[in-house]
C-alpha cells in the first residue's frame, strides 16, 4: 500500500488555460507543515508511437520545438482530444496525422509520467507494426518531416543524446529491449 499523501491542498486557482493545457496554483501545506504555493500544469493524456516497418526502419518525425528552441527528432506523438478516453484510437490518429501511416498491429508498451513534479501529463506508448502509407493528414499548424531510419541508428541517436525527448527515449529503449538487443 502506498504511503499516505503528506500534502494538504487548501485552495486552487486557475492561472491560465488554453486548448492544450491548464495552469493552476494550489495553496498547500507542505509535508514539513509550512504553507506554500505549488504550480501545476494540467495536460490531457497523450500518446507516442514507435512505428517499425517490415525492413526494421523506425519512423521519426522532425520538427522545431518552440519551448526548447531546438529542432527535435522524436517518435510520432501527440495529445488526446477533449473527453477522448480511447488511447489506442488517439495513437492511430496521431500516427496518421504526424507520419501519414496506418498500422495493422499494435502493442501497448507502457504509460509513463512525463514530468510528474510539474505536470499531470501521462503518455501512453505503443509499438505499431505492419505499416502502410496513407494520405497525409498533417495538422496545418505543424511543420513536420517524417523519415524512416534503421532501428539501430535510432538507438545510437538515443544513446548519443541526439534524440533526447523523454517519451521517445523511453519508448525506443522499451522496444529495443523487446527486440532482445
Amino acid at each position: 500500500m502506498p504511503p499516505r499523501n503528506p500534502w494538504i491542498t487548501l485552495n486552487t486557482r486557475e492561472v491560465y488555460a488554453n486548448r492544450w493545457l491548464r495552469v493552476r496554483e494550489d495553496e498547500v501545506v507542505r509535508p514539513d507543515g509550512a504553507r506554500g504555493v505549488y504550480g501545476v500544469v494540467e495536460i490531457p493524456p497523450s500518446v507516442g508511437i514507435v512505428a517499425v516497418n517490415d525492413r526494421g526502419g523506425v519512423a521519426l518525425v522532425g520538427q522545431w520545438r518552440y519551448a526548447s528552441r531546438c529542432y527535435s527528432w522524436e517518435i510520432p506523438r501527440g495529445g488526446t482530444h477533449p473527453g477522448e478516453q480511447d488511447m489506442l484510437a488517439a495513437a492511430r490518429r496521431e500516427l496518421r496525422e504526424e507520419a501519414g501511416i496506418e498500422a495493422e498491429q499494435w502493442q501497448f508498451l507502457s504509460a509513463v509520467q512525463v514530468c510528474n513534479g510539474v505536470t499531470t501529463d501521462i503518455q501512453h506508448l505503443y509499438l505499431a507494426t505492419k505499416l502502410a502509407r496513407v494520405k497525409d493528414e498533417q495538422d496545418p499548424e505543424e511543420s513536420i518531416v517524417c523519415r524512416f531510419v534503421p532501428f539501430e541508428e535510432a538507438i545510437r541517436r538515443v544513446m548519443s543524446g541526439e534524440i533526447s525527448e523523454v517519451c521517445s527515449v523511453a519508448a525506443l529503449l522499451m522496444v529495443d529491449r523487446l527486440r532482445g538487443s
